[in-house]
């Protein structure tokens, strides 16, 4: 049966062990990385990854996205968001039509905005 993991510092996933997801606390490149494979040893079909240990694994990340399961997710963690759920929803979107349409939108005044 697959299950849903949950990788980053003690603060940002301890609260998800409630909700009975794996909680993999790791803060480090190297505990990132066993995280990660922990992981996929325990089957995680969506793996939610708080920002700032993403940017410590964008190598290993990407080599996940390559594959069918897990779903890698990431999410802010308690010391704020750095954007890259954000852009990484843009890209897909982007793939799947062909253009960013959730970039700039044209304003009234004809000023191009950021959402």
């Amino acid at each position: 049966m697959y299950r849903v993991g949950v990788i980053g510092d003690r603060d940002s996933v301890m609260g998800f062990r409630a909700l009975g997801l794996v909680v993999l606390v790791a803060e480090t490149r190297e505990e990132i990385s066993a995280a990660v494979q922990e992981a996929l040893r325990q089957d995680c079909a969506v793996l939610f990854i708080t920002e700032h240990a993403a940017v410590l694994v964008p190598d290993e990340l990407e080599a996940l996205r390559l594959r069918k399961l897990p779903a890698v997710v990431p999410i802010p963690s308690t010391r704020g968001t750095l954007g890259l759920g954000m852009e990484q929803v843009k890209e897909t979107v982007k793939k799947a039509v062909g253009v960013d349409i959730l970039g700039f939108d044209r304003a009234p005044e004809g000023k191009e905005t950021d959402r």
